[in-house]
């Protein structure tokens, strides 16, 4: 049963790190970014197909609150929801752990909106809509 939630998991690459040995904050969007191409992916929706499609999902908004390190060959949780559906725009929101462990690790979210090919907003087409409402999960918070 395809739910409007998933898992991936990851391991820290050592490129990923600073100085400091622990993963640099930028790549905790990457992480984010990995996360919502794999949920959108069990819903039956393809970035690519999309994009082919020219329909376009651009990060407006971004956010990330750091809650503890994580260090290169970590393995790590990234658990990504859709928190919020509305004309133009969805918002995801990630939580990231420890593969062994409860504590949060960071969390955030990102709101994307829905682009044509020349960048310029368009209604979120209705067989995306259909895919993230579908398989009886419980409903979004539809704002608009």
């Amino acid at each position: 049963n395809i739910m409007k939630s998933s898992d991936i998991t990851i391991r820290v690459r050592y490129q990923e790190t600073d100085q400091m040995g622990i993963v640099y904050y930028s790549n905790y969007f990457v992480f984010f970014e990995m996360g919502r191409i794999e949920l959108l992916r069990n819903l039956g929706i393809s970035y690519s197909q999309l994009e082919k499609e020219n329909i376009f999902l651009a990060v407006v908004d971004a956010h990330c609150k750091y809650r503890s390190p994580s260090r290169f060959d970590d393995l790590l949780v990234v658990n990504t929801c859709i928190s919020k559906l509305k004309y133009t725009r969805v918002e995801f929101c990630y939580k990231i752990r420890h593969i062994d462990e409860d504590k949060l690790i960071a969390e955030g979210s990102t709101m994307l909106a829905c682009l044509d090919a020349n960048g310029k907003p368009i209604v979120i087409p209705d067989k995306v809509v259909k895919a993230i409402h579908s398989h009886n999960s419980p409903p979004i918070n539809d704002e608009v």
